[in-house]
């Protein structure tokens, strides 16, 4: 097993919080054993894939942003596509918006949940309450697609990469 963790932890600490986490640390690895095991054959996307669904995004998210917009209370910077590894969305401190275009394999519910979450950190940079309300007031199913996100992310994830 590897551990990270910051360069000032001892290591007699980390040997401590890894025995005293142990029954977690378990259960956890026992999650992404199964995961791996559900991803057994997955495809992986050829660049061409990846272009076709990153022109689809570029055509699908700047629309579904302008809508959200207003409904959030907030305008936007640069809208950019990315094929990215391991978020689904982002926001700048300038407003600008970064989306991964592996939404566009996911149901269109999803798409709107990370639209609005990105377009929220307009208003809160940060994932507090106050950020989480607004994000609820604006799309109230937001829990249930992040759960689909969180349930089937990984595999699309993994068709960009080849790994968990």
């Amino acid at each position: 097993m590897t551990v990270r963790s910051p360069r000032q932890l001892t290591d007699a600490y980390i040997a401590k919080f890894v025995q005293e986490h142990q029954g977690w640390i378990q259960e956890k690895q026992a999650v992404l054993l199964e995961q791996a095991k559900g991803m057994e054959g997955v495809e992986l996307l050829t660049m061409d894939e990846i272009q076709e669904l990153a022109n689809q995004a570029l055509q699908v998210i700047p629309e579904r942003v302008r809508f959200y917009a207003p409904k959030v209370g907030v305008s936007f910077g640069k809208i950019t596509i990315r094929n990215q590894t391991t978020r689904w969305g982002s926001c700048s401190a300038k407003g600008n918006l970064n989306f991964n275009c592996l939404l566009m394999l996911t149901p269109p519910e999803v798409l709107d949940c990370i639209v609005v979450h990105e377009l929220c950190h307009r208003k809160e940079m940060n994932h507090s309450k106050r950020f989480y309300e607004e994000v609820l007031r604006v799309y109230p199913e937001y829990w249930t697609w992040q759960q689909w996100l969180k349930d089937n992310g990984p595999a699309l994830m993994m068709r960009m990469t080849g790994s968990l």
